[in-house]
């Protein structure tokens, strides 16, 4: 668990950040209608959550700096015992500046008059210029005055892109919990079972283990299903002798984890099966080991496809030089998406990948990032060898860069062909 205090050193931070005589809000998130008057479970904003640790809606965390003074102010929803009734106990006023060390508290019906006198003594706006939210829209409206506005989001992006130790501690938890869960679905018997049932069976692990929520929509896609990057209809029948391509992870105290694994129905892989999984594999195994601090994301990528490619003309799939095809990008037919994302509070983390000055930001220590190369064959591309039509194969582990190089958060999650074949007899 975040204790008060790192929430604290996070504010003091972002405050340092902040130009003189600027005034900065964030908003809590919106409740989210699903239909008529039925909302959709409520999800803190990961930028909120991580300045103060606080989950209720209708809350706004202020920063005012002054040449002389700066102070950081909370607002939330007051006490209201008709409202709990239906919705739930507030913390209110009272208990929230118990509770968080912090200047100020105002209950959140108080914001816009607040806000006008915070504005009003100062000569830039920090907020997030590209939400949706009504309240942003209001104090942009009042601040028509200043000289400036900026993205509190790119500031806040930059801090969370390095993890504390506290941080890597969840995120371990949730992908031990993830790790649990994909062996599961190994162990399982499931020739003719709907890819649902198996999604059910998955996300049964991470609430058995207090992960309440996945970190995304699950992916369970059998066969050429796997061939849709996003595929998450997750109905049809796990047919014996094609593959189920898994890609879940759980949300953890609000951590992601970011898992896809590869396994065949009947627990044993076919040659042509055998062929792809290994590329697949071996190029995941060589990437991993060149991570380290001051290396480039791009370098990643550009040593992937290569690998990819190269493996893809031996099989036939591709046909020529790899550097032709390279230059020529074939292979984004069948590799098309990255090797990988930052992960943190959001499955795909909110943070740069330039810094500043456009340039792209090198791994360092404390960051953590997916890597999951990939190779999907269409079944109806009469352009490679009929054995590999139809199958599609990602693997995809969560990267922590270390002082020396890296660590594999998630390398207890089976991934050999032996290993899977074993966990699924």
């Amino acid at each position: 668990m975040i204790k008060e205090k790192e929430y604290k050193n996070r504010r003091k931070k972002l405050l340092s950040k902040l130009s003189k005589n600027s005034v900065c809000i964030i908003f809590s998130a919106q409740n989210k209608t699903r239909s008529n008057d039925t909302q959709y479970p409520y999800r803190q904003d990961s930028d909120f959550y991580y300045l103060t640790g606080f989950k209720e809606d209708n809350s706004a965390l202020v920063f005012v700096k002054n040449k002389n003074k700066s102070k950081v102010i909370l607002f939330v929803q007051e006490k209201n015992k008709e409202l709990e009734l239906w919705t739930g106990k507030r913390l209110g006023t009272k208990k929230a500046k118990e509770q968080f060390d912090i200047d100020e508290v105002f209950a959140s019906k108080d914001i816009n008059k607040k806000m006008k006198k915070y504005i009003g003594n100062s000569k830039s706006l920090y907020c997030d210029l590209k939400s949706s939210n009504k309240k942003v829209k209001k104090i942009i409206s009042l601040s028509k005055s200043l000289k400036n506005h900026d993205n509190i989001s790119s500031l806040i992006g930059k801090m969370r892109l390095i993890k504390s130790k506290n941080e890597i501690k969840i995120i371990q938890k949730a992908i031990n919990i993830t790790t649990e869960a994909h062996h599961y679905a190994m162990s399982r018997k499931k020739i003719g079972k709907r890819e649902y049932e198996l999604q059910a069976e998955i996300e049964y692990i991470f609430k058995k283990n207090g992960a309440y929520s996945d970190a995304y929509t699950s992916i369970v896609a059998c066969g050429d299903s796997a061939n849709t990057l996003h595929y998450i209809s997750n109905n049809k029948i796990l047919i014996n002798y094609e593959l189920i391509l898994i890609d879940a992870g759980c949300e953890y105290e609000y951590y992601a984890s970011d898992i896809t694994r590869t396994i065949p129905v009947n627990g044993k892989f076919t040659p042509a099966q055998k062929d792809i999984y290994q590329l697949v594999l071996d190029t995941q195994i060589k990437i991993i080991k060149m991570i380290k601090p001051n290396i480039k994301r791009t370098k990643l990528q550009k040593e992937t496809e290569k690998l990819l490619t190269k493996g893809l003309v031996k099989l036939g799939i591709l046909k020529g030089s790899v550097k032709k095809l390279l230059k020529k990008k074939k292979h984004k037919a069948y590799y098309p998406h990255g090797i990988g994302h930052w992960m943190g509070l959001d499955v795909h983390d909110k943070a740069p990948y330039l810094d500043e000055n456009k340039k792209e930001i090198v791994l360092k220590k404390g960051m953590v990032l997916t890597i999951e190369p990939g190779l999907y064959l269409n079944k109806d591309d009469k352009n490679i060898p009929k054995k590999y039509r139809g199958i599609g194969i990602r693997i995809e582990d969560d990267i922590l860069i270390t002082k020396g190089g890296y660590r594999n958060l998630s390398s207890n999650i089976v991934k050999t062909i032996k290993d899977i074949e074993e966990y699924s007899n």
